[in-house]
């Protein structure tokens, strides 16, 4: 069964940081990409931040580029979005997903999807 457990979501206050976590299984992870998506209340889903499966090309929605680094550890299956300066407008649900063709920040091209982490940006 494949899985894309997304977790390290929560309360923070605006200029602070969290890190999310994504635990992939059930697929040959060190040949997807996997990109981190996010939906705010009344707005479309929106790529944020993707990774190929070597980890060494980077994909950075303008609005989060120098705040935001995505990493993934191919030994452990794991990819990790550290999110630093957090303001309200990054607050959303975060998801995370794999595609097996190429990196992009394309929804459609992505296979498989998490169920998301709340990220909540308030004073």
């Amino acid at each position: 069964e494949v899985q894309l457990q997304a977790s390290g979501g929560g309360l923070v206050q605006p200029g602070g940081s969290l890190k999310l976590s994504c635990a992939a299984s059930g697929f040959t992870f060190d040949d997807y990409a996997i990109g981190w998506f996010r939906q705010a209340p009344g707005k479309e889903r929106e790529a944020v931040s993707c990774i190929n499966n070597r980890g060494d090309t980077t994909y950075y929605a303008d609005s989060v580029k120098g705040r935001f680094t995505i990493s993934r550890d191919n030994a452990n299956d794991m990819v990790y979005l550290q999110m630093n300066t957090l303001q309200p407008e990054d607050a959303a649900v975060y998801y995370c997903a794999a595609n097996q063709e190429f990196i992009s920040a394309r929804q459609a091209d992505y296979e498989y999807w998490g169920q998301g982490t709340q990220v909540t940006v308030s004073s």
